[in-house]
């Protein structure tokens, strides 16, 4: 094997996941030590780290808007084995975790991926461009899921409390999912053109310049690494949960936090990518991401839950308290007037981070 050949077996991001798969089927179903129990924590973070980069692989492969679909997808496969795993355990705050989860996705991508995307673009270049369009279906569209799901529970009165009923709950999942596959059908058929990055020249970049794209051979390797990477992410969250749930209440905070940790956890790696784009001038890229991960975290999510609920034991509360329905609808009409008139300046993005920074403070101090 020559040693080029030998640096590529050993990257990181080959070595990572499958250090991650070992140290699964080392820990599952025992009782672990602190030692372990960070050992794990390591393991978990960089298998995230490591699904989000082939993730980018293949999607660089297939190209936009494909790309920005796969990492949406692949983001939300994580997002729901850490939820299922966490209520599987059932400890404190489980029965609202997956409302918690996915309106803490929702607030991170809608005000802090875009808030970044739109804070670096426009101190790299001013004024940053997109187009309105297909980022105000995109808005649209996770507006309606998110009223769907996280706002008509708390109205509703089949159930006490923020509660659907079973048939309220499968019309919703059905809904969500509908209404994703029609987005994404949107968005991956005739009208693409509406989801390419645009200059801030508005200039539409129908391929990036910068790379070749991967091989076939490299972009299924990648998919079959990230395969590896998801289960082992899987996995190692449910070894994790007591560590999880006991360190958020060690520090005080209230057991819904541990939805915010997991969003966090989750979106973390898709944040940098769409950093990264913003700064190679391709904001709507960003917006893609930001509002595709929103998008999959509901149109997904809540489906899987639903489907979950079946033998998971206890009620499954997704309505949204006061407060947060407050954060979601500020939140949705900064996002429109942003959204609207197709560019926006580092004040958009300034906005949209102190509404990010208010949903942290308010998870901490409800």
């Amino acid at each position: 094997m020559t040693p080029g050949r030998l640096a590529k077996v050993l990257s990181w991001t080959v070595v990572v996941p499958v250090l991650a798969a070992i140290l699964l089927a080392f820990t599952w179903g025992r009782e672990i030590g602190v030692v372990l129990q960070v050992l794990v924590a390591f393991a978990l973070a960089g298998a995230v780290l490591v699904a989000v980069n082939h993730a980018e692989v293949v999607a660089h492969r297939v190209g936009e808007p494909y790309g920005s679909l796969v990492l949406a997808i692949a983001v939300t496969v994580i997002e729901v084995g850490l939820i299922v795993t966490l209520m599987v355990g059932g400890g404190p705050g489980s029965e609202e975790l997956a409302r918690d989860t996915v309106f803490a996705a929702v607030m991170i991508t809608c005000n802090g991926i875009v808030g970044i995307a739109l804070l670096i673009g426009a101190v790299r270049f001013n004024l940053t461009m997109f187009n309105a369009e297909g980022t105000g279906a995109a808005l649209a569209t996770v507006t309606t899921l998110a009223t769907l799901s996280l706002v008509l529970p708390t109205f509703t009165t089949s159930r006490p409390g923020p509660e659907f009923s079973p048939a309220q709950l499968t019309f919703a999942a059905i809904a969500s999912l509908a209404l994703y596959g029609v987005f994404v059908f949107t968005q991956a058929g005739r009208h693409r053109d509406f989801f390419l990055p645009m200059t801030s020249a508005g200039e539409v970049v129908e391929a990036e310049e910068h790379a070749n794209p991967p091989s076939s051979r490299r972009a299924l390797a990648s998919l079959g690494l990230l395969l590896i990477a998801l289960v082992a992410v899987v996995g190692l969250a449910k070894v994790e949960t007591p560590a999880i749930e006991a360190g958020v209440a060690a520090v005080g905070f209230p057991p819904s936090f541990v939805g915010v940790v997991i969003a966090l956890l989750v979106l973390l790696p898709e944040s940098v990518a769409a950093a990264r784009a913003a700064r190679r001038d391709r904001i709507q890229t960003s917006l893609n991401l930001a509002f595709g991960s929103a998008m999959a975290s509901i149109g997904l999510t809540i489906p899987a839950i639903a489907i979950a609920s079946i033998w998971l034991e206890g009620p499954l509360l997704l309505g949204l308290d006061a407060t947060q329905m407050v954060l979601l609808a500020v939140t949705v009409v900064v996002a429109i007037l942003t959204v609207v008139p197709g560019r926006a300046t580092r004040l958009q993005g300034a906005v949209h981070l102190v509404l990010l920074a208010a949903f942290l403070f308010l998870a901490v101090n409800p």
